[in-house]
């Protein structure tokens, strides 16, 4: 009743009889990764005849040209929008608010007094310091040599008596000052909390837009007005806590969203629906325009080129490109994106709120493998390598936490993993497995990377050492050089062999796969002979 009172104290003395003001609610969202499409609904009742619908409570910074307007119960004629004249909006004087604001001058009042406390009883140091220096200066002074025995025995007691003393003072005032300074955490604490408090309540700030629709019933009507708009200053990411039981294999994926808005309004109870879908980002494929080809007489002079047509823009018609298609926030299609509909309604402050929202969990299995790769570790790290089966899409974000036995080991980015891909995800370091790579030999005609003589041999030992007291699957990545001549042969050679060559289709990458029992060490080594032409240069 409120804020059909404000609409209709502000709304301009043109009315009509027929206007019929609204006061509208945002009742749902849909949220992007980059923005957002909103939804505003009201009942409204009107007589038979011809009416205006009357909204005066947009924000101002609506885009008008995305609004969309629907009726429910009555037939809608033309709809006209308008921002260039706004009346200001009278000082909230809401009882939470005030409240929240009185908190807030308390709580500064009393840090303010605080920091000067704390700041007083670091002078009272500062000062019982500078005691203690003057009554050293004094006890150097130029007639203490003259001092017979007992005048000099009366000045010795005295300053240690006094620089104790200091001493002592200056260590109390430091200790008092601490102890402040430790209280002083919770009050920047209590005042930031309740400064969040106060502008989740305070309303929104910026003047509103307005929109009339006509509307025309033959008999007494009552339905519903829905107004659509999509804005730009909203959107979400997802965030996972990924969690990883060694024992089991068990991988438990919490996902859950970050969503947040900067409207000017806030959002209280609306339905939120969370989507894939970029519909500021480019929807149609490039274009590919023929290319020819020409050859010519380089004896004979060439043609000069005819001329295309222009359009009246003076753009070469062939060149011009096809015109991209309207984006509809709306439109969504199974394979294309991921859609969550939030089961409860969602309230979210303007500019204040950085809202998690729960979604669901997903289970799954995984391989726990000590994987190294020696070139670069020195160590080898637990990598959790899994088929992803559960029907979904896992969605990238750099907002995932990883969890080992309920222990958090990391945040970091986490990629796109389809339904039905193998992944592997890293869960930290494993200390207590040990990896050296060793040069043990090379032989060369020339010293240097670039040799002019025609073989170079290259031997290399690795050393995996557990030790742990538990058996640990391991999986050692190494390389050897590979050649696309048919001039420069390379031999190589593993042992023991290698269980996969061309890991994830890279030439010349391989793989051992073996346990490692506790307290043991595992010996691998690589030599290979790379032979070319004489005179010919190697890099």
């Amino acid at each position: 009743m409120r804020r059909l009172a404000f609409l209709l104290a502000v709304l301009p003395t043109a009315l009509l009889a027929d206007d019929i003001p609204l006061a509208t609610d945002v009742t749902g969202v849909t949220l992007y990764p980059d923005g957002a499409t909103v939804i505003r609904e009201v009942p409204f009742t009107a007589p038979a005849g011809e009416h205006r619908l009357i909204l005066a409570d947009l924000p101002r910074s609506t885009p008008l040209s995305s609004v969309r307007v629907a009726v429910d119960g009555a037939t809608m004629g033309s709809v006209s929008l308008r921002d260039d004249y706004v009346p200001p909006r009278p000082d909230d004087t809401d009882a939470a608010i005030e409240a929240a604001r009185a908190r807030v001058e308390e709580l500064e009042s009393a840090l303010r007094a605080a920091e000067a406390e704390v700041a007083e009883i670091r002078l009272e140091a500062q000062a019982a310091h500078a005691r203690v220096a003057f009554l050293e200066a004094l006890g150097k002074g130029d007639g203490v040599a003259e001092l017979d025995v007992g005048r000099l025995k009366s000045l010795s007691d005295m300053i240690g008596v006094e620089t104790l003393a200091a001493l002592r003072a200056a260590h109390e005032a430091e200790r008092r000052a601490e102890e402040a300074a430790d209280g002083l955490k919770d009050r920047r604490e209590a005042l930031k909390r309740a400064r969040q408090a106060l502008a989740a309540l305070v309303p929104e700030q910026e003047e509103r837009a307005m929109l009339a629709v006509a509307v025309r019933s033959e008999t007494p009507a009552s339905g519903t007005l829905r107004v659509t708009y999509n804005i730009d200053r909203a959107g979400w990411q997802p965030a996972y806590d990924l969690r990883l039981s060694r024992d089991s294999g068990a991988l438990a994926i919490d996902r859950g969203a970050l969503v947040y808005q900067d409207t000017g309004e806030n959002w209280e109870g609306v339905a939120m629906t969370l989507s894939t879908t970029r519909p500021t980002e480019r929807a149609t494929p490039g274009e590919v325009w023929p290319w020819p080809r020409r050859i010519h007489d380089p004896d004979k002079p060439r043609p000069k080129p005819l001329v295309r047509a222009q359009d009246s823009s003076g753009v070469m018609a062939e060149a011009a490109p096809a015109p991209e298609p309207v984006v509809t926030a709306a439109a969504e299609f199974d394979g294309l994106s991921v859609t969550y509909t939030y089961p409860d309604p969602v309230s979210v402050a303007s500019g204040a709120d950085n809202l998690r929202l729960a979604l669901d969990r997903l289970t799954t299995r995984a391989d726990p493998v000590a994987q190294a790769a020696p070139l670069s570790d020195d160590t080898a790290f637990l990598v959790a390598r899994l088929t992803n089966d559960t029907g979904e899409m896992i969605l990238p974000t750099p907002l995932a936490s990883f969890y080992l036995d309920g222990r958090f080991v990391g945040r970091r980015f986490l990629d796109l993993i389809p339904a039905g891909a193998e992944a592997e995800l890293g869960f930290g370091a494993i200390e207590g497995i040990r990896i050296r790579r060793v040069m043990l030999g090379r032989n060369e005609g020339e010293a240097g990377v670039i040799t002019r003589s025609s073989e170079l041999s290259e031997q290399v030992r690795i050393e995996a050492e557990n030790l742990t007291d538990e058996n640990w699957p391991m999986r050692v990545v190494d390389r050897v050089p590979f050649s696309e001549q048919e001039d420069l042969e390379i031999d190589w050679q593993a042992i023991p062999p290698v269980s996969e060559e061309n890991v994830d289709d890279r030439r010349g990458v391989l793989a051992w796969e073996f346990d490692l029992p506790p307290g043991d060490t595992q010996r691998l080594e690589l030599r290979y002979t790379l032979e070319w032409p004489e005179g010919m240069v190697l890099e």
